[in-house]
C-alpha cells in the first residue's frame, strides 16, 4: 500500500441466516469454519504485508455479517493473527460486531480479555412482528438482556443498531423504539433508514405487492423524530446515522469520513490509500480458495482522479456535523442552503442540519454540477 494505514477492517462474513433486507457478502452456515477463516485472514496478511516491524493502528473493527459467531477464541484468534503486523495504540479502539442472541456473561468477558473494548449491537427494533419481519434471531427480551450484559461487563463504549421507515403494513411505532433504545442508556446508537437492494426478499417482495416502500414524508418524519429524541437526550448527532455521548463516537467510522487511509481484509472488504482504492472477491469461498493457492484475493481496484477525491472529501465531510471549509462552497450556493434551513455556517464551516442531510445526495450533486461549470 502507498500509506502506512492506522485503521483495520477485518470482515467477517458468517451469519445465521440472512435477514429481508441484507444485501452485504455474507455466508449462511448452520457451522462457522472458524479454523478456516482464521487461517484465510493469516494467509491474506501474509501476502499483502511485511511482518516484523508492526505499524501503530488506532482502530480495529470486526465487521459482517456477525462476527460474535467465531465464538470467544476465533475472536481472539483473528485479533492474534494481526499482531506481527499492527500494534495497537495505548487507547486504541477495537470493535466487534454483535447479535444479541451471542452475547453472554462467559462471551463478553472473554471479549474483553482478548482485546476488545467497544461492542456493537444489531437490535434493529424493539418491536416483535418487526424483529419476525426481518428474520433476526433475537427476541425483544433477548435484546435487554444483551445490552444489560455488555454494560455489566464493563464495556464503557457500545452502540446499539437500529432501522427506521420500515413498510407501513407493520404499523410499529418508532418513538416507542427509540424510547425502549434509551432506556438501556447506551452511549452510542446508529439509526439507518431501510434501503431497499436489488435481490433481497425486500426488494422481491415489492416487486410481488406484498410489501409497501414508506413514504418520503414518512422517512423524513421518522428521521427529524430521531434527532429530536436523541439529541434532547444528550446524544449529540455527529453524523448522518449516528449519535454518541461525547467521547463515545465512532473512532473507526470517523476516520472514514475524514478519508483516512485504511487496511480491509475478509471476503468483500475494501481498502483505501487516500487515493486509490481496492476491494477484495466478495464471496466467501471465492475468497478462501483463492488464498489456499496463494492468490492476492483482490476482486478490483481504481486511482481516484483529483476531480473523484474532490467529490468524495466534500461528501464525506457534508455528511458529518464537521461539515466542509466555507470556501469550498459558492458563496451563492451557501446563501441558498442557509436560506432554506439546509446548512449553517459557523466557525468558516458549512455544516447541513438534519434536514440539509435528508437532502445530502442532491445537495453534493447541485455543488458539483455548480463546480463543473466553473
Amino acid at each position: 500500500m502507498n500509506s502506512v494505514p492506522r485503521h483495520v477492517y477485518v470482515h467477517v462474513p458468517f451469519c445465521a441466516r440472512r435477514c429481508t433486507y441484507c444485501d452485504f457478502a455474507i455466508a449462511v452456515r448452520r457451522e462457522v469454519p472458524v479454523r478456516g477463516y482464521v487461517a484465510g485472514v493469516a494467509a491474506e496478511l501474509r501476502l499483502r504485508l511485511e511482518a516484523g516491524a508492526p505499524s501503530e493502528v488506532d482502530t480495529i473493527y470486526l465487521g459482517g455479517g456477525t462476527p460474535s459467531l467465531l465464538g470467544a477464541t476465533g475472536i481472539a484468534d483473528v485479533l492474534g493473527v494481526l499482531e506481527p503486523y499492527f500494534s495497537r495504540m495505548p487507547n486504541a479502539e477495537v470493535t466487534l460486531e454483535a447479535n444479541p442472541e451471542d452475547v453472554t456473561e462467559v462471551a463478553a468477558a472473554a471479549w474483553r480479555t482478548a482485546g476488545i473494548n467497544r461492542v456493537s449491537l444489531g437490535i434493529q427494533s424493539f418491536d416483535p412482528r418487526v424483529l419476525a419481519w426481518m428474520h433476526r434471531v433475537h427476541d425483544v427480551a433477548g435484546a435487554e438482556r444483551a445490552a444489560h450484559v455488555i454494560a455489566a461487563a464493563g464495556f464503557t463504549s457500545w452502540s446499539l443498531d437500529l432501522i427506521f421507515a420500515v413498510p407501513p403494513e407493520l404499523d410499529r411505532n418508532w418513538m416507542r423504539d427509540l424510547d425502549a433504545a434509551l432506556a438501556l442508556a447506551p452511549p452510542h446508537i446508529s439509526t439507518y433508514g431501510l434501503t431497499v437492494e436489488p435481490q433481497t426478499p425486500l426488494s422481491k417482495w415489492l416487486a410481488r405487492g406484498i410489501a409497501t416502500a414508506v413514504s418520503e414524508e414518512t422517512y423524513e418524519k421518522e428521521f427529524l423524530e430521531t434527532h429530536q429524541t436523541l439529541t434532547q437526550a444528550g446524544l449529540i448527532h455527529y453524523e448522518v446515522s449516528n449519535y454518541g455521548l461525547p467521547g463515545h463516537g465512532s473512532r473507526h467510522n470517523s476516520a472514514y469520513w475524514t478519508g483516512a487511509s485504511y487496511l480491509g481484509v475478509g471476503p468483500s472488504a475494501h481498502s483505501f490509500t487516500g487515493s486509490s482504492r481496492r476491494w477484495n472477491t466478495r464471496e466467501y469461498q471465492a475468497w478462501s480458495a483463492q488464498l489456499q493457492n496463494r492468490v492476492d484475493p483482490v476482486g478490483g481496484s481504481e486511482v481516484l482522479t483529483q476531480e473523484q477525491r474532490e467529490l468524495e472529501q466534500r461528501y464525506l465531510g457534508l455528511r458529518s456535523s464537521d461539515g466542509i471549509r466555507v470556501d469550498e462552497v459558492p458563496s451563492e450556493i451557501v446563501e441558498s442552503w442557509a436560506g432554506q434551513g439546509w446548512a449553517l455556517v459557523e466557525e468558516s464551516r458549512v455544516r447541513l442540519t438534519p434536514t440539509g442531510w435528508l437532502r445530502l445526495d442532491a445537495l453534493v450533486a447541485a455543488l458539483t454540477t455548480h463546480s463543473n461549470r466553473c
